[in-house]
């Protein structure tokens, strides 16, 4: 009996130790099986739901393998396939497989099919291939295949981004075969209340007119044309300063007083004239009266007339002297010569001081009337031709929030030969005197006006990865689309390709969606 209870202890420890080896062939078996393509390509960390395989390359450098880059954000809504020895999702059915990947290393993505029969490779070419893809707001794309070394390759380049419903139809022999998945990618859900409460606007692609333009540097500068150099025109010394730099002052008022010697002989020449003239006057009355009364010879008569008008030459001469220096023909002090401002306006320069000895040429006050303003703009060689004058140009200023409108009134007919460029000029209203010379500012040319099929407000644009995009909205999805954009105004961008008229796309706040995508991202496991 103790033989038999040993016996059976020893049959029971040998089972023990069968099972145990056989569970750990087929552990081993398991884990050589996984095939070596699996981390190559697109560099993805499979998580529940979002299967990494179905971009890959041979090597693990490929344009998707940066996972800040690509952010991960497929996800699949069906249970995932298995992953084929090239990365890509394995389907099978009654011994045939079919190994469907998407190939981008250093070319533009395509797809890539291998095929099996029990496990091996079969030559490409004896299945007949089509895939048909389905995105959301665009008709189904069918992407046939052609065999390429040892694997069937699609004839059509696989847009981004990777989010779409795929529907394989495969023939070998004389069955056929059909598979799908989805996936998604770049794609957040909200609901038209999500929208409303984090202010999202949606707005819809369509025709627009854009507004073609040049965007220059400029800065602000006096206008020349309404700018004085005040000259006193006659030597002296200067009795007083009336008036200050940067003061406003008015047409005809004193900005400073000059004793001026050479004044004083100007007036002192007016009186002497003025003097000889009542004197001839008095003399030709009297001859008047006496060649009238026949009493004298009518030669005396005429030679008073003649003196009399010589006087009344000298005097006007005198006092236009007087007139043309600004002075007044009377004054207690014949010395005093008062300098006044020509035009209305802010004294901009000051080069004057009580005391001081000035000469006639000397310039002492610069005045301008900053009712407006020049803008000298500089103009690049090659945009040379899109400046015209009178073209509209709206100016903005760099260092704080102004902006104001005006037209281009000169082209400069020289290149400067260092800096290669030319100036242009804008005349700019300057009501509130806020535009001062000196400003740096940013102007902005109306060059062309234009008519475009499709476009969409600036505020939709967003860049995801190195994606210029917009989130087309279908149903409660949003999904980022590439776009390739033409010209803007600013307001609008034409959209030559991504999104079609009537399209509906985030515009306000569209950032949210961008945020979205980066939070699923952060929650993947890297």
């Amino acid at each position: 009996m103790k033989i038999n209870s040993r016996n059976k202890q020893s049959v029971v420890i040998v089972i023990v130790l069968v099972i145990g080896v056989l569970l750990g062939a087929l552990i081993l078996g398991t884990d050589q099986a996984q095939p070596a393509g699996e981390e190559q390509g697109h560099g993805h960390a499979e998580t529940k739901g979002h299967a990494d395989a179905e971009h890959h390359g041979e090597k693990g450098d490929a344009k998707h393998d940066d996972a800040k880059e690509h952010a991960d954000e497929e996800h699949h809504a069906e249970a995932e396939p298995q992953k084929g020895p090239h990365g890509g999702k394995l389907f099978t059915e009654d011994g045939y497989g079919l190994e469907v990947s998407i190939f981008e290393q250093d070319v533009e993505p395509e797809f890539r099919v291998y095929t099996y029969q029990n496990g091996k490779p079969i030559d490409p070419d004896a299945t007949q291939l089509t895939l048909t893809l389905e995105r959301l707001g665009r008709k189904p794309q069918v992407i046939t295949f052609e065999k390429e070394n040892d694997y069937l390759k699609g004839n059509a380049v696989v847009e981004e981004p990777h989010s779409f419903k795929v529907s394989v139809n495969a023939k070998y022999g004389n069955t056929p075969y059909q598979f799908t998945y989805e996936q998604e990618e770049a794609r957040v859900t909200m609901t038209d209340e999500q929208l409303k409460q984090n202010g999202v606007q949606i707005l819809a692609a369509g025709p627009a007119r854009i507004k073609t333009t040049l965007q220059l540097i400029g800065e602000i500068r006096l206008n020349e044309d309404r700018t004085v150099h005040v000259v006193p025109r006659l030597s002296g010394v200067v009795e007083s300063v009336r008036a200050n730099a940067g003061d406003q002052v008015r047409k005809g008022q004193v900005l400073a007083v000059v004793s001026s010697q050479a004044l004083s002989d100007q007036r002192s020449e007016l009186l002497a004239a003025q003097q000889r003239l009542g004197l001839a006057r008095i003399t030709y009355e009297r001859e008047k009266k006496l060649w009238e009364e026949k009493i004298s010879a009518e030669q005396d008569y005429l030679q008073a007339r003649a003196t009399m008008q010589e006087a009344q030459i000298a005097v006007q001469s005198a006092r236009q002297k007087l007139v043309s220096l600004g002075a007044s023909s009377t004054s207690g002090n014949l010395t005093r010569y008062e300098i006044r401002s020509p035009i209305d306006g802010v004294i901009t320069n000051k080069q004057i001081s009580a005391g001081t000895v000035i000469k006639e040429d000397a310039n002492i006050f610069d005045i301008s009337d900053l009712a407006t303003v020049w803008v000298d703009l500089t103009v690049r060689a090659q945009d040379i031709n899109s400046v015209k004058t009178g073209q509209k140009a709206t100016v903005r200023a760099s260092s704080f929030d102004a902006q104001g409108s005006g037209t281009v009134s000169y082209i400069g007919a020289l290149v400067g030969e260092q800096t290669r460029t030319a100036t242009a000029r804008v005349v700019l209203a300057n009501p509130k005197g806020i535009w001062r010379p000196g400003l740096p500012v940013n102007v902005a040319l109306v060059a062309d006006e234009v008519d475009v099929p499709v476009a969409i407000s600036t505020e939709a644009i967003q860049t995801v990865r190195d994606w210029t995009v917009a989130f087309g909205r279908y149903g409660n999805a949003l999904e980022a689309r590439p776009l390739e954009l033409g010209r803007s105004d600013g307001k609008f961008v034409e959209v030559r390709k991504g999104l079609n008229v009537g399209e509906q796309y985030a515009a306000t706040n569209s950032f949210l969606m961008k945020a979205e995508l980066g939070k699923a991202s952060a929650s993947h496991d890297h």
